[in-house]
């Protein structure tokens, strides 16, 4: 898994940007450190309504992406739980500092464990030993991820999935809601696994694999 160049450092004094105001955002601010809270100067979003409108404790909404309210030393975090939009994000906004992980301070994070820019380890979860997710990757609420696992570039880690140890899932992949995948196993990039399916065997870029245990329902060619 190749590092993407937003796993380099940050300038302390840059101000953070939430991209996206809507759930996931939601899940974003509550696991925001105290500092990075200080620092946080607003979020943007083309369409704002409800999300983080609705919490108490708000950001202000600086206006649309393409906006002109965005301080020149902006330091981001895609605040955006869709897949497909979070890829195209990351791409628009390549050379655009991105902020260290956010971890939700009830977390557990391996010492040994490697997190790029930009990922979200939401409540709960687990992270153990030698354990690596690449850059904007989010390993959602009560999710666990086992001992040398590797999760590449946008990987997202759906609430209560389980990966087992040393699984390695490739670039903007989705791991579905309470789904599990077994030791050694290699699931490819663009996949998508489906809730509460079991993997038992490697996954192809492009595949989606659904049930138990889990088949390929189709491939995107």
């Amino acid at each position: 898994m190749a590092d993407s160049p937003g796993m380099t450092g940050r300038s302390q004094q840059s101000n953070l940007i939430l991209i996206g105001g809507g759930g996931h955002a939601k899940v974003v601010l509550d696991s925001l450190s105290p500092t990075d809270r200080a620092r946080l100067a607003g979020f943007v979003d083309d369409d704002p309504a409800p999300g983080l409108l609705t919490m108490p404790d708000a950001p202000p909404h600086m206006g649309p992406l393409d906006g002109e309210g965005w301080m020149p030393d902006a330091e981001i975090m895609i605040a955006v739980g869709d897949l497909n939009l979070r890829r195209a994000l990351i791409s628009r906004l390549a050379a655009v500092a991105c902020c260290p992980a956010v971890v939700h301070p009830s977390a557990v994070v391996s010492a040994s464990a490697a997190l790029g820019a930009g990922v979200l380890v939401g409540p709960g979860a687990i992270i153990n030993a030698g354990a690596r997710a690449g850059d904007h990757a989010i390993i959602n609420t009560g999710a666990i991820i086992e001992h040398d696992c590797v999760l590449g570039v946008n990987t997202h880690i759906a609430p209560g999935a389980t990966l087992g140890g040393g699984v390695r899932v490739g670039e903007h992949t989705l791991v579905g809601l309470g789904s599990t995948v077994l030791p050694g196993i290699a699931i490819g990039d663009g996949c998508v696994v489906g809730a509460g399916s079991v993997v038992i065997g490697d996954v192809e870029d492009g595949a989606t694999v659904v049930g138990v245990p889990g088949r390929v329902l189709a491939r995107d060619v």
